[in-house]
C-alpha cells in the first residue's frame, strides 16, 4: 500500500516551526511531520509531512499561502522495503584505517582493517556521507601524527560511528551525545553491536549541558559532525571544554562556509590545522592554542 509525502520550504527556523506544528493538526493527519535545514546556504528550511492516504491538497495549499510558504509537492511513495533497498546500495565504506559496514558485509571486512558495524536502518551516520567519512580521515590522520587523547566527546553523534572508532583505538574515556532520544537509543544499539558497551557511553544532550558531558571536561578531543550555525553557536562551549592542545574534528559544513566557521573558531583560541574536503562538505581540524 502506498504512502505519500508532502513537502515545502520557507525561510527561518522559527517560521519552519510554526508550519510543521500547524501540518500536524492536519486531517488526515500526518503519521509524521519533519523539519531541517536546507545546506545549500540560502537560509530556507524544508517542512514535510508523511501520510497513510492522500493529503487534501486544497488544505495543504491554504495552509502554505497562510505562512507564506511555497507550495507543498505532493508525491506518492511506493511501497517498498526501503531497508532492503538502501543494504544493497550501501557497500562497505573505507577511511584510512577505518572501514564501515552493514551487518550484510560483515565477511567482506579486510582483517587488517578496524571495523565499524553501523546498520542502515539506524540513525544518521552510516559512513557513506561526506561529513562522516572527513572525520574519520581526518581522524586517522591525527593518529597517523601520533595523537594520543584520553577524554573524548562526539557532539552530535547520531549513530556514534565516531566515538566508536576513537574508542577502538585509543584508550580512555568516551562519550557520544545527541539531542535526540531516538539517536542515543541507536547509538546504544551501536555501541552493544560493537563490542564497546561500558567503553562508549550514550547520552541525550544539547551542547555540554548534561551534567555527565560538562563534568567530565575538559576534553582532549571533540568530534562534532552537525551543521555550520549550529558549530558556530558552539564555539563558546568548545573553548569551555577543552583545554591547550586539544583537538576538535568538525564537520556538516558547506565548502563555502569552512572559511566562516573556521574564523569564529580562531575567535575562541583554536588555530587550523587541517582542511579536508569530499565533495561539497568540509571537515576541519583545529587545535586549541
Amino acid at each position: 500500500m502506498p504512502s505519500f509525502s508532502a513537502l515545502t520550504t520557507l525561510p527561518g527556523a522559527a517560521r519552519g516551526q510554526a508550519l510543521a506544528d500547524a501540518l500536524e493538526q492536519l486531517q488526515p493527519a500526518p503519521t509524521g511531520v519533519g523539519i531541517f535545514e536546507v545546506e545549500d546556504g540560502a537560509g530556507l528550511w524544508e517542512v514535510g509531512g508523511y501520510f497513510l492516504e492522500r493529503p487534501d491538497s486544497l488544505a495543504l495549499a491554504l495552509l502554505a499561502a497562510a505562512h507564506d510558504a511555497r507550495p507543498f509537492v505532493i508525491s506518492e511513495i511506493p511501497d517498498k522495503d526501503w531497508v532492503s533497498e538502501v543494504r544493497r546500495e550501501l557497500t562497505p565504506v573505507h577511511a584510512g584505517r577505518f572501514v564501515v559496514y552493514g551487518g550484510h558485509d560483515a565477511d567482506n571486512v579486510p582483517s587488517q582493517k578496524i571495523g565499524l558495524h553501523i546498520e542502515a536502518a539506524m540513525a544518521f551516520g552510516t559512513g557513506h556521507h561526506g561529513t562522516t567519512q572527513g572525520c574519520l580521515l581526518a581522524f586517522d590522520a591525527l593518529l597517523k601524527q601520533g595523537l594520543v587523547a584520553r577524554n573524548v566527546a562526539d557532539i552530535g553523534a547520531g549513530t556514534a560511528v565516531l566515538a566508536m572508532g576513537a574508542a577502538k583505538v585509543l584508550r580512555g574515556h568516551f562519550i557520544a551525545s545527541d539531542i535526540d532520544p531516538i539517536a542515543t537509543e541507536t547509538a546504544r544499539a551501536n555501541v552493544a553491536a560493537n563490542g564497546l558497551r561500558g567503553r562508549v557511553q550514550a547520552l541525550t544532550s544539547v551542547g555540554f549541558r548534561h551534567p555527565q558531558l560538562h563534568g567530565r571536561a575538559p576534553y582532549d578531543l571533540v568530534f562534532a559532525n552537525i551543521l555550520a550555525g549550529p558549530l558556530k553557536k558552539l564555539a563558546p562551549e568548545m573553548a569551555a571544554h577543552t583545554a591547550g592542545g586539544s583537538i576538535l574534528i568538525l564537520s556538516g559544513i558547506l565548502n563555502q562556509q569552512a572559511r566562516g566557521v573556521e574564523a569564529t573558531y580562531m575567535g575562541f583560541g583554536f588555530a587550523p590545522v587541517e582542511r579536508r574536503k569530499i565533495g561539497e562538505w568540509t571537515t576541519l581540524t583545529l587545535r586549541r592554542a
